[in-house]
Order: C-alpha cells, then sequence, then structure tokens
C-alpha cells in the first residue's frame, strides 16, 4: 500500500526519524572527537599564556600570531617554569593549573565561596613574568583573557578573547593594535591596584604615556572598553595576596 506523504502525520513521523538520526550522529561525533576537543583547547589555553607574557610569532608588521599548536606544548614546558593555585590567600604549587574552569571559579569567588585561581610563572630573556587568567562581561556576553606582570607590577603583555562581542567594535580587543597598547603600563597608583583603563577620550592616541594606568579607547566599543577595564580591576582584587608577595620579596 503506498504511503501518503501528503498527510501532517507522515510530515511529523519524517521530522522525527530525522531528528533522531541526525542527534544519533551528532552525539557519535562529539563522543569520538571528545578527546581531541580537550587537547585543542589545551593548545589553544597555552598559546594564549604564552601570547600574554610575549612568547609568539608576531613581526613587526603582522598581526597576532600565536606559538603554533604543534610546538605549544613544548614551548609551554620550556618557558612556564612554575604553576600555582591561590586559595583563601595560601599559594599552593599545582601544575595542572592551567587546567582550572576560571569561569567557574571567579564565578564561585563572586558568591563568596572559595576558589581556585590559576597562577603561572613563566621567564623570558632571563627575566621572570607573572601570569594571571582573566574573566569578565562585555557589551553582549563573556570576555576573557591573560596578563602578565613583572615584579614591580609592569605589564609585560596581555591577551583578550571574546564570546560576541560587535565586529569592527568591541570585537577589536583582541587584535594587536589594542593589546600591545597594555605593555608597559602599571597596574599601580602609588601603592593602590588601579588596574588599566580603556580612556573614552583621544588624548594620547600612540599611548605614550605609560604613568597615567590608561590605554587609548576602541571607537565605538565604550561598553566592552569598560568591561576589559573591570576585568582586569576584578582580577587583580583577587590576586592581591598572591601580587604582595611578589613585591616585597
Amino acid at each position: 500500500m503506498a504511503i501518503n506523504t501528503e498527510k501532517n502525520v507522515y510530515t511529523v513521523v519524517f521530522a522525527a526519524v530525522m531528528v533522531i538520526i541526525v542527534g544519533s550522529v551528532l552525539a557519535f561525533l562529539a563522543s569520538g572527537l571528545s578527546e581531541r576537543i580537550k587537547e585543542n583547547e589545551r593548545f589553544e589555553k597555552q598559546q594564549n599564556i604564552l601570547y600574554a607574557m610575549g612568547v609568539n610569532e608576531n613581526t613587526p608588521d603582522s598581526g597576532v600570531n600565536r606559538i603554533p599548536t604543534d610546538v605549544v606544548e613544548t614551548k609551554f614546558s620550556e618557558t612556564i617554569k612554575e604553576q600555582y593555585i591561590l586559595v583563601d590567600g595560601e599559594v599552593q604549587k599545582n601544575e595542572q593549573a592551567f587546567l582550572i574552569d576560571v569561569k567557574k571559579e571567579m564565578a564561585t569567588l563572586k558568591n563568596g565561596g572559595e576558589a581556585r585561581l590559576p597562577i603561572f610563572v613563566g621567564e623570558k630573556d632571563g627575566k621572570q613574568t607573572y601570569i594571571l587568567p582573566m574573566y569578565g562581561k562585555g557589551l553582549w556576553d563573556a570576555i576573557w583573557g591573560f596578563i602578565s606582570v613583572d615584579k614591580n607590577m609592569i605589564v609585560q603583555g596581555v591577551y583578550f578573547d571574546h564570546k560576541a562581542e560587535t565586529p569592527g567594535l568591541g570585537a577589536n580587543i583582541k587584535m594587536r593594535f589594542f593589546m600591545d597598547d597594555f605593555i608597559g603600563e602599571s597596574i599601580l597608583d602609588g601603592n593602590s591596584y588601579a588596574g588599566i583603563n580603556v580612556s573614552k577620550t583621544n588624548n594620547d592616541p600612540l599611548n605614550d604615556n605609560k604613568e597615567d594606568n590608561e590605554v587609548d579607547a576602541l571607537a565605538g566599543a565604550t561598553i566592552t572598553g569598560n568591561g576589559v577595564a573591570a576585568m582586569i580591576k576584578e582580577t587583580l582584587k583577587a590576586y592581591k595576596p598572591y601580587l604582595e608577595t611578589i613585591r616585597n620579596n
């Protein structure tokens, strides 16, 4: 007997069968690729940590060129000398600190819980740098990244990324011309952890003034810029006990 494909019941049954088939295929692929996905996430995090401390393949006229994935694990193990976690003001050595979910830990901290915050100590050109992860809120969704400082609290580099900022505007936080402006800035104003503001003016377009705790604004991205500044301040607030030990050594 021929099937009447014009009946509504046929359409519903057909759609249901296709959903089951497609869902099963996607679940199978996700399961089979889960290890590769985790590996790629690990490589990306290592690339970003290294980039924040100035270890990359940038040239004077290039964009953002991170360490390639095929060598990043080796470079990470060579460059990152120590990994720690900060728990309730106490520093504990932990060689798997880079696997900690910073988003989850920052949420725990904001809710008054005990967070486990990763810390990375790297060495470049014989100089130690201290790399801290960041997580915050932009205009539309999450922003995150890493900031590295030396023992004098001078920024050695940053790396920013975002989930859904506006292309050509807020999304430019991950562009090299913006991230490079943070290099050389101090996170201190006297003895206070002032962070770094993203200016709403254009008084220092070349960012020559490195003593004003400020970088030039992104055109048309005031809220995202405010989010970056707030994210840095929240990070410094969370890590202040550790930063104080660096300054006092």
